[in-house]
């Protein structure tokens, strides 16, 4: 690990808990003096020292760790020079590194801000397609589990009870006899294409779509378990999320519901073995445990309970249209809110490859690489007239961890130059010399060297 100097952290953990410089220096068994260079910044915290800190306050890691300052910097860029500031990576990573709790109030008045702004914009009758193709609710729910780092304690704990005691292979039967059993509900295949699942609770009977998979049966029947036996949880957890809508509070139910089922049909020990004997191999995943690859991906992106971590990834689903539609990460990795997402980042070359995964080297603007995997996949059973729906999905790494994935096969990830640089939208993205980029920097316009002729790289040929 890097040596990390976190001196104003440390002032932060002493004056939280009152104590001076010597009565923390005795806790720790260091001298005064080093302590006070410690919290200067003129000595780097070593792991030594975080040990002891850990062991006397009961510390989680995090609270040191510098995904914190990654998953910091992004929002903040964001917040930023979506007001016109041009603040400097090397600014912005001082504010996240140093302050992250003035970091994240700086954030979250720039969302109170354009929240307020698109409500007066909704009063005014000036909202524009595109400002409301995102509701607010959608993206306080998906903060919520990002905060989290997309892990769930008590669920996870919960659903793999259930699961382990379930056959593998016969999940769903499994399912059929607890509901049946313990809440006498039956189960009923519809040809209803309107829903997925329908629970009449008075006749107590669950109706699912007949064009349903096993695998896409056993989870909505987990997601109606996990309202019937862990409902309480459920409310409590979405109550204490803060939610400032009945919208929010209602999808973080939902959300909750669907993670529990997700951990029942994947309990939390058997897939991360699974997952580490296959070298994460997603498809052998999704054979194995008879889910889908898009599942398999959801599920791996959980794995973060504190005493047996799994690799920690971002997942991401996207459309055609570069709308993300779902977002979470167990790592440091995020992309803006503003501006989309970036053109060379593989999860949009996998449209035009049906069945077939695409792996990426990608470098972000800070420096950071990651390992990419993506693949497209399609929701629906076609026929003629049918709807389909289709989608790209997308799980990454810190490359630091690319050895544990089998796609690293092949790859020198020792050598730079297979990185592809991408970026987390035009609209805060530092490359201003990048083939792709749509339009400048906010708050940083391009000024071309007058005494150079050349083509702007957001320009067409035609000079359009």
């Amino acid at each position: 690990m890097k040596k990390p100097f976190m001196g104003v952290r440390l002032r932060r953990l002493r004056e939280e808990r009152s104590m001076t410089q010597a009565a923390l220096a005795r806790a720790l068994e260091i001298s005064p003096s080093y302590l006070n260079q410690l919290e200067r910044n003129q000595r780097p915290l070593t792991v030594p020292v975080l040990l002891k800190l850990n062991a006397v306050f009961g510390l989680d890691v995090q609270f040191f760790s510098e995904a914190e300052e990654a998953r910091l910097i992004p929002d903040l860029r964001a917040a930023l020079a979506d007001q016109g500031a041009g603040a400097s990576l090397a600014e912005v990573r001082e504010i996240a590194a140093n302050m992250p709790g003035v970091a994240r109030a700086i954030i979250a008045t720039h969302a109170r801000l354009r929240e307020s702004t698109e409500r007066m914009d909704l009063m005014n009758g000036r909202l524009s397609g595109e400002l409301g193709a995102g509701p607010a609710p959608f993206e306080a729910v998906r903060d919520w589990f990002y905060e989290q780092h997309n892990y769930v304690p008590a669920l996870d704990e919960a659903a793999e009870s259930i699961g382990q005691g379930l056959r593998p292979g016969r999940i769903a039967e499994g399912l059929i006899d607890r509901l049946a059993g313990r809440h006498g509900i039956r189960v009923v295949l519809a040809d209803d294409t309107r829903a997925l699942r329908r629970f009449d609770a008075g006749a107590g009977v669950l109706h699912l779509s007949s064009q349903l998979t096993a695998g896409q049966r056993a989870f909505q029947m987990a997601t109606q378990l996990g309202f019937l036996e862990q409902g309480s949880l459920i409310e409590r957890l979405a109550l204490e999320a803060g939610m400032e809508s009945d919208d929010g509070r209602a999808l973080l139910r939902i959300g909750l519901a669907n993670y529990f089922a997700g951990a029942v049909i994947l309990p939390y020990s058997s897939f991360l073995e699974a997952a580490e004997a296959e070298s994460y191999d997603i498809e052998r995943l999704a054979h194995r445990f008879g889910v889908g690859f898009e599942t398999t991906c959801h599920r791996l992106s959980t794995l973060q309970r504190p005493a047996a971590r799994g690799v920690p990834f971002f997942f991401v689903r996207v459309d055609r249209a570069g709308n993300i539609s779902k977002r979470q990460s167990a790592t440091d990795f995020h992309f803006s809110r503003i501006g989309g997402s970036c053109p060379l980042w593989n999860v949009y070359a996998a449209f035009s490859r049906l069945g077939e995964v695409l792996t990426q080297v990608a470098q972000m603007p800070d420096g950071r690489s990651y390992l990419w995997v993506a693949r497209m996949v399609r929701h629906g059973t076609g026929g003629f007239g049918a709807p389909v729906k289709e989608f790209a999905v997308a799980l990454g790494c810190d490359l630091s961890h690319a050895e544990r994935l089998v796609y690293s096969r092949g790859l020198d990830l020792k050598n730079p130059d297979i990185a592809t640089p991408i970026g987390a939208g035009c609209k805060i993205c530092d490359r201003q010399d990048c083939a792709q980029r749509a339009f400048p920097m906010t708050g940083h316009p391009l000024r071309p060297d007058p005494g150079v002729s050349r083509l702007a790289p957001y320009s067409s040929k035609d000079g359009g």
